[in-house]
């Protein structure tokens, strides 16, 4: 990771142990540590939610920084962990590089969303920065309603395995009720056995944004795709099935146009 990158993103590194922050702050514990859930209190025990871990600020829109994630530098588990919902801090409004990749989305017109906080910075090392991820969670309506504001195109690249093909398809439903004639929603899928981490790294900027644009499925291609898998649509029954699981999320379409989808 550059050092560029590093300094872009902020990230930092939380010590083992378990009160490294008694170090900076005093007294400690104090309500502010306990509130942002910086600091664990455990029937009266206090001690660091975040310890030896690589560090990811969350910021807002305005550039504050308003939670955190982790990741371990070893094989712990859990392997991520998040700030928990705060008053500053709403994991289902908030995504995590938008603030950062403000300027490359401007200039890209388009806007990414991956699973991870790795996926993020890795894409932003390889020159793609306009990246974001959701915070621990599927991509929620309000997230989508934030996408909408950042860029007309929206591109959903989750990783390859079968918890990937899952989120895709939360963020699609989630999707739903927001979409709107001038804005465009595509999904990439990439091979089962990477993530957009992985696959930047072996195959390079210009594979991955060639595949990102061409390879991509839009919403309504993905939309009756997956729910037409495994069904005989050469048959009646199969037609009815398909009028009856499609139906109900058809009519969460109110943009005029894609309400014909």
């Amino acid at each position: 990771m550059s050092a560029e990158v590093i300094a872009h993103y902020g990230l930092g590194y939380a010590p083992d142990g378990w009160q490294p922050l008694a170090q900076v702050f005093q007294p400690y514990p104090n309500t502010a540590l306990v509130d942002t859930g910086m600091v664990i209190d455990n029937e009266g025990r206090h001690y660091d939610r975040f310890r030896h871990r690589i560090m990811f600020p969350i910021r807002n829109p305005r550039g504050q920084v308003i939670g955190f994630g982790g990741r371990v530098l070893d094989d712990s588990k859990p392997k991520y962990l998040n700030s928990p919902d705060t008053p500053l801090f709403d994991k289902g409004k908030n995504l995590y590089g938008l603030y950062e990749g403000r300027a490359a989305v401007k200039e890209a017109e388009r806007i990414l969303v991956v699973e991870g906080y790795m996926d993020v910075v890795a894409l932003a090392q390889f020159g793609v920065g306009y990246g974001v991820a959701a915070l621990g969670t599927a991509t929620t309506a309000e997230h989508v309603k934030i996408l909408m504001r950042q860029a007309d195109s929206i591109y959903f690249c989750f990783d390859g395995d079968s918890a990937g093909r899952k989120a895709a398809w939360r963020a699609l439903e989630n999707a739903l009720p927001q979409l709107k004639d001038d804005k465009s929603l595509h999904f990439l899928f990439l091979p089962e056995e990477h993530d957009p981490d992985s696959y930047i790294r072996a195959y390079g900027k210009a594979q991955f944004e060639d595949a990102l644009l061409n390879q991509s499925k839009p919403l309504s291609e993905y939309f009756w795709e997956h729910l037409s898998d495994g069904i005989h649509l050469n048959t009646q029954e199969g037609k009815a099935e398909l009028v009856k699981t499609s139906s109900p999320l058809l009519v969460q379409i109110t943009a005029p146009a894609l309400a014909y989808c």
